[in-house]
């Protein structure tokens, strides 16, 4: 089989404010010979700008989409966000002429024009379609058999489902599931595994999205878990980031360590936590780390 290629979106949040999630993408996805071509002149997804200006919106997304055109390789994304808006521009593009003709005419004024010639893909999406579970559990040396963790795969990556067609259950998200199983990590189920982590809206209120993040880490702290496993750069600041200021909020203690898909994977393929960036995480997982250490003395 051939190294899958792809032209790799960062996205606006990553590159700033959550550079652990990059980090570790890059040091998983080289060790699984994922080839990634950096994408020139990238803008904005065009997600925050939907409620100001749809069409920007679509523009910009257009925008990104022509640029992977022209490097011929389809797109991967590490947010939900980003994964969502491309994903959904570029069907409504491809399947609607009017509007396609309408965002051409915007782009022509920048020397592009959207052909609908590529795909986007979710980092879940590569590694599960693209990889392959069999495969990527080749890589893992060090199994997290220790572990107990929870999974949020976060909701643009499943919704809306008439424009995310890779064979998740909006209700019941399974292929995040399946990736952390591989690192031989058990994944635990949870009430209300769906919900939505509230960050779109904090910056509107954060008493909303403080309340339904507090639930939800009760729910994860109730079943055991021993840290919470995300795939989203927001969905991982709702809980890592934000964590400390909802206990203090509701005068509570969760001290539950919020790790990438990545870390946890990288982990389990070996790589030390300073490659993996775990310090850069608010909620250290230095208990964590501390237990998977002894479990990789006791292995032969």
């Amino acid at each position: 089989m051939a190294e899958p290629e792809y032209l790799f979106f960062l996205g606006c949040l990553i590159p700033y404010r959550v550079t652990s999630y990059e980090v570790s993408a890059r040091k998983v996805l080289a060790k699984l010979n994922v080839r990634l071509t950096e994408m020139p002149d990238f803008n904005c997804c065009g997600f925050p700008m939907a409620p100001v200006s749809y069409d920007l919106a679509l523009s910009l997304a257009a925008r990104d989409l022509c640029l992977a055109e022209q490097k011929k390789l389809n797109i991967l994304t590490l947010c939900n966000g980003c994964f969502g808006t491309l994903n959904e521009v570029n069907k409504a593009l491809k399947e609607d002429k009017d509007l396609r003709e309408k965002i051409n005419g915007h782009l022509k004024q920048v020397g592009m024009e959207f052909k609908g010639t590529i795909t986007i893909k979710h980092l879940v999406h590569a590694l599960t379609e693209d990889i392959g579970l069999e495969k990527v559990k080749e890589f893992v040396k060090n199994p997290l058999t220790e572990l107990r963790v929870a999974q949020h795969t976060g909701c643009h990556l499943v919704r809306p489902t008439r424009h995310v067609d890779h064979g998740d259950d909006p209700e019941n998200p399974r292929l995040l599931k399946e990736l952390i199983q591989l690192t031989g990590a058990e994944c635990l189920d949870y009430i209300d595994e769906a919900e939505c982590c509230g960050n779109t809206i904090i910056g509107v209120n954060e008493d909303v999205p403080f309340q339904i993040a507090k639930e939800k880490l009760e729910h994860i702290k109730d079943v055991g878990a021993q840290a919470l496993v995300t795939v989203c750069p927001s969905c991982h600041m709702m809980y890592d980031f934000n964590q400390p200021r909802i206990e203090r909020a509701f005068n509570v203690n969760f001290s539950m360590p919020v790790l990438h898909y990545t870390q946890l994977l990288g982990l389990a393929m070996g790589f030390p936590p300073e490659e993996l960036n775990l310090d850069e995480l608010r909620v250290k997982p230095a208990a964590l780390l501390s237990l998977i250490q002894k479990e990789n003395k006791k292995s032969p």
